[in-house]
């Protein structure tokens, strides 16, 4: 049986990466970029940042930034629109999930304009253009959009989150800056974090696991646990470009091997109550850990043994599960993240609705525990 494996064609790190940017426009022949960055991000002077090297390299551009935090199908629709107006061959897009996400569904309509609906793209796509070429610029440490072939893009009349897997999406090219990462503010450094660690969890203990992706997973694992509070708490340089790494190694291996079940409950937050994503997934990790923990606690034991846990080798099951639970628990304290799901808005009448929806969830099947709607509904219920 073979196994396909999709990564990226290029990608630079580092302190200042961004300069690279203008080179390799101008060596792929590229001559006008559509930049897609978010309000806060303008605002913020972060954007300014990469306008700074278009300006010096006399690369013409135009801004597009009708983008919310869990992007809608009419940020797209909208973008595509203006993506054509604009005349640029080359799409740019400076942010986090929110801002790479709805550049990639650009992308991707505008060579595959029979898709203009957005909808058609859910799930599995089967897109036969190569999106227009998109190069990626993360400013959180958190989604590995830039490396990813998945993008989220949320259905606010259905009230559901559109998980598109498509490789014609994948950017052409991935500048991890850890500049512009610096200046995320503690909450959202937090979430993002969290949200990279629960990529690489749940990529380590999916169905569609394997070697290679193993590989990726648990190296981030250790990465996040060693450096996010610094990164967080401390704003320290180092920590907070060792997490850039982190998450962009635990997207090379989510992105080829799957999900679960902490995502597909996460999308439906995010979907009905515009709860931000990596406080979902921060929020909603635990409680899932333990669930899973029941077919999954020899990969546990692997994991804590990689996190300083050597005592883990000769803990019962229970223990490892007990144990595990635990060190997530406290990292998401480390880092700030106390709050419930009721806190961000979960009511005990929605749980048959938030259940529905999750069944129907795209990185469900990846779970190696089977789950039912009601195990959702009382998952839902020991989250509040």
């Amino acid at each position: 049986m073979s196994m396909r494996f999709v990564l990226n064609e290029t990608s630079y790190f580092g302190k200042g990466a961004r300069e690279e940017l203008a080179g390799e426009i101008k060596k792929r022949g590229f001559s006008k970029v559509f930049l897609v960055s978010d309000k806060s991000l303008i605002e913020a002077g972060v954007t300014a940042k990469v306008e700074e090297v278009l300006k010096r390299a006399d690369i013409g551009y135009e801004l597009y930034s009708e983008i919310k935090p869990n992007p809608t199908i009419k940020n797209v629709t909208d973008g595509v629109e203006a993506c054509k107006k604009s005349g640029a061959d080359v799409i740019v897009a400076v942010g986090g999930g929110s801002s790479i996400d709805t550049a990639k569904g650009i992308s991707i309509v505008i060579t595959n304009p029979d898709r203009a609906d957005i909808k058609s793209l859910n799930g599995e796509s089967n897109t036969i253009n190569r999106g227009m070429p998109l190069i990626a610029l993360p400013t959180t440490a958190g989604t590995a959009a830039e490396v990813t072939i998945n993008y989220v893009i949320t259905d606010e009349e259905r009230q559901i989150k559109m998980v598109c897997v498509d490789p014609n999406d994948i950017p052409i090219l991935a500048i991890i800056d850890s500049e512009l990462m610096a200046s995320m503010p503690k909450g959202l450094a937090a979430a993002t974090g969290m949200d990279a660690l629960t990529h690489a969890i749940e990529g380590y203990i999916t169905k569609g696991h394997n070697t290679m992706s193993d590989m990726f997973h648990m190296k981030a694992i250790e990465l996040i646990f060693m450096f996010l509070p610094a990164a967080v708490n401390e704003k320290d340089e180092n920590a907070i470009e060792m997490m850039g790494l982190a998450q962009y190694i635990a997207g090379m291996g989510f992105s080829n091997v799957g999900l679960g079940i902490v995502h597909s409950m996460a999308h439906q937050l995010g979907a009905v109550y515009d709860t931000p994503h990596g406080i979902a997934n921060a929020i909603l990790l635990p409680t899932v850990m333990r669930f899973n923990g029941e077919v999954a606690w020899e990969r546990f034991r692997e994991i804590l043994m990689h996190i300083g846990r050597e005592d883990a080798k000769d803990l019962s099951k229970q223990d490892i599960i007990n144990t595990f639970v635990w060190k997530i628990t406290e990292l998401s304290k480390a880092v700030g993240i106390t709050k419930t799901a009721k806190d961000y808005g979960l009511k005990e009448e929605d749980f048959e609705m938030l259940a529905e929806k999750a069944m129907q969830d795209p990185c469900k099947p990846g779970n190696p525990r089977e789950v039912s709607k009601e195990d959702f509904i009382e998952l839902y219920r020991q989250a509040m």
